[in-house]
């Protein structure tokens, strides 16, 4: 089985926004985890299943670049990465 080239895995990129991946992915989780496919169909599956990761995976890293938070910083507004809670206080 051939991997996808570039203008199909842009064009794939491009069709897909970063839920409608998710549940593809889910949905080829679910269907492997049943165990009813064919060893040909399960390979076929499984590297859809990792094509989706890897979109969802590039997604969410454009997404972490795009979160800044604006921070009056010195009178000044001030451009910060944005951490989550568990990466502790943005401010401090």
């Amino acid at each position: 089985m051939a991997k996808k080239n570039q203008p199909e895995q842009a064009q794939l990129e491009a069709e897909l926004n970063f839920e409608e991946a998710m549940n593809q992915l889910e949905e080829i989780v679910s269907h492997l985890e049943r165990g009813e496919v064919p060893l040909e169909q399960a390979i076929e599956l499984f590297q859809q299943g990792m094509q989706l990761s890897q979109l969802c995976g590039r997604k969410l890293s454009q997404v972490e670049r795009k979160i800044e938070m604006i921070v009056e910083e010195d009178g000044e507004a001030v451009k910060r990465p944005f951490h989550s809670p568990e990466e502790g206080d943005l401010l401090g």
